[in-house]
């Protein structure tokens, strides 16, 4: 445990003993494990003699005199070996190891609960005290009954519970974290603030849209003036064409000061936005620990349940300086446990099973984490026997859970999927360890409550592979904003499997249940205001927005008023007054300020289930074709996701029907398709660029009147006149662009919506 130059006056001398036996067993766990498969060397064992000599030291100081005989007799053992004189073979790593458990099990003691304690296995340390002092004379392995830890909570997730000396590190956990709740809050307190001064960075939007409105007003003021300057020369008037020409002077000034100054103000909002996400993301990196931190303890826990069971298993980590959220870590350490330890009881063969597949004695789990596409990936890959698909095949027809014809049908994905049922195992027999049905289920419903994913591949004498994809942080969440009723709601971005929108002339009705083809795929469509009890959504005219959650069966198309886009947001918990709401996971302030409800979609996929079975679907829409309100139509061609649908939800929040292409060639070939009043176009696209589009469409005999308006990062004053000479009307920089400033330029352009 690392201290750091922290002040630990705070602490007792039991509690620095405590840090420092948590640090040095954990150097000695992982040393005799490296000595076991051999790829321990010189620098180990004298890695391991400093920890054991420590721990001595530190023992002595708390009077712990046990604890000193121990790590003498082990300090001795390392020095055996270093000299030659000692070979460590499996049963004297045994003894060692047995010897760490103690040393452990001494720390997680309470000062006045250790004389009872001593007492009562006062025959077992001794008889582990003579193992370790005449550790030379081991030949195998002793047969040591294990101390008994202290009590520890049920974790059903787990088939059977770890060794109690191999969970003794799991006993310390009270001690290691009597400060976690205070840094928690302090964490919780210190990320709102960061998310706080995010809020309020993208607050000067509206500021600068209204300054931007005002320069606008000032330019209209300033050619009036000039206007006016021009009517008075002609008129001849001396006098007051020196009256006009100074207050034109005197304007100036004015004009000048108002472009300097906007300039500095975006390049203000610009820093103020950087600084705030840079803000937020180092708050979060507090919360991230290596992935070590919650794997330590799975090597020995692997090599003590395979001999246990007569077999050779060894676990490699890769990917151990990978940072988890806390949180995240904590959550999935019964699950990955549960893995591992199948992974040894149901995949790995005994030696000699090995050794006639031509297989190595020794089996290998490997255990990876990485981040991967902004998501925490995790691999569990074992050499073992894999699963016999052709068992599960028989499984599932013996259960009934399938025809014969119908499991001889079914795919290797699809058979292994019944391995997550309840009650579900392969195993003939019920032992300590597995064969009750119970794990899988619970792996799987663990990592999908983290908004996470598993999947298991095979191969069938190779061994097995377990996917596991989670987000990298609960405190911030990546979103999909929409509203319902007037109201926000967002929706966790892992959990949205498509955007669409439905033209409601390709909605069909089957047996009072609405739906469209997808793909080949009948996706049914469920008001998400009647889900939520927001009342009936209106029929509307023209395209559905709908939001596609769930997967395989239960799959379904919510029915939204209007995609907002993609938001971060910062989890806040929903005070417990309220207990769980229906549908609800926890609610998050918007860039804006707003409040918004985060949905829980296991809970809407539920809440949907039941309204197929009570029947109450509202009809969506109406059939037969719906009167069309006649409005302005507007093209947005832009390769980025982002940019298309904040365009698009700025516009038609305004009233346009907008339609979208995601590159030059597609933009063509839609402009020429459709009867459009805008073209919006970025420069930098795949295939054909802005530049060439608006070039395309002015020599055009059918489109060079429609207006092109250019939205680009590039604010160069050449980039703007390349723009202008291929024929744009308009030409916007995404860098200082916003809400109004869009909306006011289209106005500008093509007026209202309205025809």
């Amino acid at each position: 445990m690392s201290t750091g130059g922290g002040d630990l006056s705070q602490f007792s001398m039991l509690d620095l003993f405590r840090m420092e036996a948590d640090g040095q067993t954990q150097v000695l766990t992982d040393g005799l494990l490296s000595m076991e498969r051999g790829g321990g060397d010189a620098s180990t064992l004298e890695a391991m003699m400093r920890a054991a000599h420590s721990i001595k030291g530190a023992a002595a100081i708390v009077g712990l005199d046990v604890v000193v005989q121990l790590a003498h007799g082990m300090e001795d053992a390392f020095i055996a070996a270093q000299n030659g004189q000692l070979q460590l073979t499996p049963a004297r790593i045994d003894a060692l190891l047995a010897g760490v458990d103690l040393i452990l099990q001494f720390s997680t003691l309470d000062e006045a609960a250790l004389p009872a304690w001593l007492e009562q296995h006062g025959a077992r340390i001794a008889a582990a005290l003579n193992s370790i002092a005449g550790i030379a004379l081991i030949e195998s392995a002793p047969a040591l009954d294990p101390i008994a830890a202290p009590p520890q909570p049920a974790v059903p997730v787990l088939e059977a519970a770890t060794p109690p000396l191999a969970s003794a590190p799991d006993d310390m956990a009270p001690q290691r974290a009597h400060g976690a709740p205070k840094a928690a809050q302090n964490f919780e307190r210190l990320l709102a603030l960061a998310s706080e001064s995010r809020i309020n960075a993208h607050q000067m939007h509206p500021f600068i849209a209204q300054l931007q409105r005002f320069k606008r007003n000032q330019a209209s003021l300033f050619q009036a003036l000039e206007q006016l300057h021009d009517a008075v020369v002609r008129g001849g008037d001396q006098a007051l064409i020196e009256q006009s020409a100074l207050a034109g002077q005197k304007a100036h000034p004015l004009k000048q000061f108002m472009l300097e100054h906007m300039a500095d103000i975006e390049s203000y909002e610009r820093r103020l936005l950087g600084v705030s996400k840079n803000l937020v993301d180092e708050v979060l990196t507090l919360r991230m620990r290596p992935f070590r931190d919650g794997v330590q303890a799975f090597p020995r826990m692997v090599r003590d349940l395979a001999r246990s069971l007569g077999k050779e298993a060894q676990l490699l980590i890769e990917g151990e300086d990978t940072l988890v959220d806390r949180d995240i870590l904590a959550r999935i350490e019964s699950p990955l446990n549960h893995m591992l330890r199948n992974a040894v009881d149901h995949g790995m063969e005994t030696q000699a099973e090995r050794s006639a597949a031509g297989k190595p004695a020794l089996g290998s789990i490997v255990l990876e984490a990485r981040h991967r596409a902004g998501m925490l990936s995790i691999e569990i890959a074992d050499d073992g026997r894999g699963v016999d698909i052709e068992r599960i095949r028989r499984q599932v027809v013996e259960r009934k859970m399938a025809s014969a014809a119908m499991a001889q049908a079914m795919s290797q994905p699809e058979l292994i999927e019944f391995l997550f049922l309840p009650s579900f195992s392969l195993k003939e027999t019920t032992s300590a360890i597995s064969g009750r049905g119970v794990g899988l289920d619970i792996v799987h419903q663990t990592i999908r409550e983290q908004n996470g994913t598993v999947r298991i591949e095979s191969a069938p004498g190779e061994g097995l592979r377990t996917f596991i994809t989670l987000p990298l942080t609960q405190s911030i969440v990546r979103a999909l904003v929409i509203d319902v009723q007037g109201e926000a709601y967002a929706i966790p971005i892992v959990k949205v499997e498509r955007v669409l929108k439905v033209p409601q002339s390709e909605i069909h009705t089957l047996e009072h249940k609405q739906f469209f083809d997808f793909g080949g795929e009948h996706l049914g469509l469920v008001s998400a205001a009647q889900v939520l009890e927001l009342g009936q959504i209106g029929s509307g005219a023209g395209e559905l927005p709908v939001v596609v959650i769930g997967a395989a069966q239960r799959r379904y198309a919510l029915v939204v008023d209007a995609i907002r886009g993609e938001q971060s947001l910062a989890v806040q918990a929903l005070d417990p007054i309220f207990g769980k709401m229906r549908d609800i996971s926890a609610g998050a302030l918007l860039d804006d300020g707003a409040p918004v409800l985060i949905l829980d979609v296991p809970d809407l996929l539920l809440s949907i289930d039941k309204l197929l079975h009570e029947g109450g679907l509202h009809q969506l829409g109406a059939r037969g074709g719906p009167e069309k309100r006649k409005v302005k139509r507007i093209l947005v061609v832009d390769d980025s996701l982002t940019v298309r649908e904040m365009e698009r939800k700025l516009l038609q929040g305004r009233g346009f029907q907008v339609d979208i292409a995601i590159d030059g060639i597609d933009g063509w070939n839609v402009v020429r398709s459709g009867d459009y009043d805008l073209l919006i176009t970025d420069v930098d696209m795949p295939r054909m660029d802005g530049i060439e589009l608006v070039g395309l469409v002015k020599k055009d005999i059918h489109l060079y009147k429609l207006p092109v308006m250019i939205v680009s990062y590039k604010d160069r004053p050449e980039d703007r006149a390349r723009g202008m000479s291929a024929g744009a009307d308009y030409y916007l920089t995404k860098g200082s662009f916003h809400d109004e400033t869009l909306l006011n330029a289209v106005f500008d352009l093509i007026g209202e919506a309205g025809l």
